[in-house]
């Protein structure tokens, strides 16, 4: 079975307002195999987008490979089986939401046995079922990306691709997009997608890729990112002589271990009887986003 998305090489090259040569992809290499959600992570202009569109079709590479479902992303058949959610969906603004899933629906010829119902389930997923007779013109940026998230997963995509797909949306609508989007990749979708919302990626992903000024600096689990960068805090109330604890209160204690010497920890503090208050990892994505671009900054001004 070839890679869902295959990049080797990858390289976009833009020209500023004075025809000076701007490289926005340096390289970029990366496989994303069938059933897993992958998290495109990086700041602002790193390439985020840039990747995406090539990947869609909507713009070309200046060099490089890219395969969507073992097809050039050139070719129409790469797009078969694919749904794509922009950061700033455009829907015709005269439709209803019912008529632009009733219409994706169609384009990729899914056969429901009844149209209205299959439609209205999705948009009803989103909240949105009960404008689904509406015009899109007299909706908010949030209920348009409502709208444009039903209408991709209405149409059974074997792969999703989201350009920042919680832009615009409340807490609740994060929320709800997310325990959607966490159903498709349990019922064996595959997910690649974008987000300054890192946290809702660690949630999501099963590995993530960090791009920063085009490069793709690292690919990792979650799982491997802790292993190799974090190590683990306890938090425990109570009175207990272990090693390397430090007093926060009068009661209050933390102490950090490794993953291997996580289980005796807490059989100790079980035996101690302390209150155990809080275990979580000291390094989050979040940190080791900030550790990347920090550290190219610094190499940068040096």
């Amino acid at each position: 079975m070839p890679d869902v998305i295959y990049l080797d090489d990858l390289r976009k090259t833009y020209r500023d307002s004075r025809l000076r040569r701007y490289e926005a992809l340096r390289g970029i290499s990366l496989r994303v195999e069938e059933g897993e959600a992958f998290g495109f992570v990086g700041p602002n202009g790193a390439g985020k987008s840039t990747t995406i569109k090539i990947l869609a079709g909507v713009t070309q590479a200046s060099s490089g490979t890219a395969r969507l479902l073992g097809q050039p992303v050139d070719r129409f058949q790469a797009r078969l089986g694919l749904a794509y959610v922009p950061e700033n969906p455009y829907l015709y603004d005269y439709l209803t939401p019912y008529e632009v899933v009733a219409m994706g629906v169609k384009l990729h010829k899914v056969q429901v046995p009844d149209m209205r119902r299959h439609c209205l389930e999705w948009l009803d997923r989103f909240r949105i079922a009960h404008v689904a007779d509406k015009r899109i013109r007299q909706f908010s940026k949030g209920m348009v990306q409502r709208t444009a998230l039903a209408h991709a997963l209405a149409c059974r995509p074997k792969l999703l691709i989201l350009d920042e797909p919680l832009s615009g949306l409340d807490p609740i609508g994060r929320r709800e997009t997310v325990d959607v989007l966490y159903e498709y990749h349990r019922g064996g979708g595959t997910l690649f997608f974008s987000s300054h919302v890192l946290h809702d990626v660690e949630r999501l992903a099963d590995r993530f890729g960090l791009i920063h000024k085009g490069l793709l600096k690292t690919v990792q689990t979650p799982g491997e990112l802790l292993n190799a960068h974090g190590t683990i805090s306890v938090l425990f109330q109570g009175e207990a002589q272990i090693p390397g604890a430090v007093r926060l209160d009068r009661d209050l204690w933390s102490v950090e271990t490794n993953q291997a010497e996580l289980w005796p920890l807490l059989e100790q503090l079980k035996t101690a009887q302390v209150v155990l208050k809080e275990v979580k990892p000291t390094m989050s994505l979040e940190k080791a986003f900030l550790s990347y671009t920090q550290d190219e900054a610094a190499h940068g001004a040096a």
